[in-house]
């Protein structure tokens, strides 16, 4: 593949996993944007990342790392840059507090971010130079007034751009960059005994930038459920995992109105037992032609195609700007209305009581934005 669009495609990367005990029933959300992160140590401008670490320590938000390209663009032959910084913040009103501004031992982006009860659970990660095997814990320190992170864990292969859980002590991983590569491999992680289990692999294709939560199913039993992500093309498809019976089912794929939608490089959170809420999404037709063109054209016909596809306007590139839920009790996709913001790949996305907060994120291959979109629950 080339190079030149391999970097923008590790660009949307999203992370997964930011689960919650919210209990919402949502049918509109009303937005607001007048939010921006600070801008990073040695920078004088916040530009705006894509895959950061992100999630929440009781009422406060933490968003850190993540990666752009803050000196050329990807068609100039920009590097992509990992970022070390950790913001804590608070909802004051509407008004987001800068609490604190540290910074992590080294940049990260790209791995899965896990909310539990005792903290930020960050899984592998890449950087500017290697893939991280590492399993990190974020926590508030006794003062409220700073993070603590600590290593807690290693995988015995790299990961970034998977799909990660947390129950009963354990994490449970699922496909994404496993050692550089597209996987269908599944495994549990014991974070008591530190032990790796392989479980019986996911059932689709080899596959990364997938989305997936914990939910109740219809007879109340706690699933895994997985869909899109992509490979050499983006999938729609989705599936379960029964954890008492160690057993993947098919589920419905992700449609409205009889259209599959690729949820590639979007982000989820937990609304309440039953249902999953998206934003964003690689339009599934615009990935497919861009990775074969990108793969098979070749000297005056491939910089032509490079120039056209990434001069276009975030627009036309059709990302999805449907809210969409996937309720698990009645197997079925819904749309809550559009966002009205340009679509996102690799934002954060956290929810705190009856707020969502789509944090930065790229908004068109290689172009990050730095708005910080505010949503109150109808």
């Amino acid at each position: 593949m080339n190079k030149l669009f391999l970097g923008c495609i590790i660009s949307s990367l999203l992370f997964i996993g930011c689960s919650n005990t919210n209990q919402q029933k949502v049918e509109t959300i009303t937005w607001t944007n007048t939010e921006r992160l600070p801008a990073p140590k040695g920078f004088n401008k916040q530009y705006g990342v894509a895959g950061p670490l992100a999630g929440t320590l009781n009422e406060y938000i933490v968003v850190a790392g993540g990666a752009n390209f803050p000196y050329k663009s990807v068609l100039a032959g920009g590097t992509k840059k990992h970022y070390p910084d950790l913001f804590l913040l608070k909802d004051n009103n509407g008004k987001l507090d800068l609490i604190n501004h540290t910074q992590l031992e080294t940049e990260t982006g790209y791995g899965t971010s896990i909310t539990t009860d005792k903290g930020i659970y960050y899984i592998g990660g890449s950087t500017d130079k290697e893939i991280s095997k590492d399993i990190l814990l974020v926590t508030l320190s006794k003062d409220n007034k700073s993070t603590e992170v600590m290593k807690v864990g290693e995988l015995p292969f790299t990961y970034f751009s998977g799909v990660a859980i947390h129950k009963n002590d354990k994490l449970y991983i699922v496909s994404g960059k496993q050692d550089g590569k597209d996987s269908n491999n599944f495994y549990e992680y014991d974070l008591v005994t530190k032990e790796t289990t392989q479980l019986i692999s996911f059932p689709g294709d080899k596959r990364s930038q997938s989305i997936g939560q914990i939910l109740k199913d219809e007879n109340g039993k706690e699933m895994l459920f997985v869909f899109s992500g992509a490979s050499n093309i983006a999938y729609t498809d989705g599936y379960a995992y029964d954890f008492e019976n160690k057993i993947w089912t098919k589920v419905a794929p992700v449609k409205i109105n009889e259209k599959e939608i690729s949820l590639l490089g979007a982000n989820s959170v937990k609304i309440n037992e039953n249902e999953i809420l998206v934003i964003g999404g690689f339009n599934k037709e615009v990935w497919d032609n861009a990775v074969k063109n990108l793969g098979t054209l070749k000297g005056k016909e491939l910089l032509e195609f490079k120039q056209d596809y990434f001069n276009k306007n975030p627009k036309d590139y059709n990302w999805n700007k449907q809210i969409l839920i996937y309720n698990a009790k009645t197997n079925l996709w819904r749309s809550a209305g559009e966002i009205p913001f340009m679509a996102p790949c690799g934002q954060a996305l956290i929810v705190i009581g009856n707020k969502i907060y789509s944090i930065n994120g790229e908004i068109k291959p290689g172009v990050r934005t730095d708005k910080i979109y505010i949503g109150t629950f109808n």
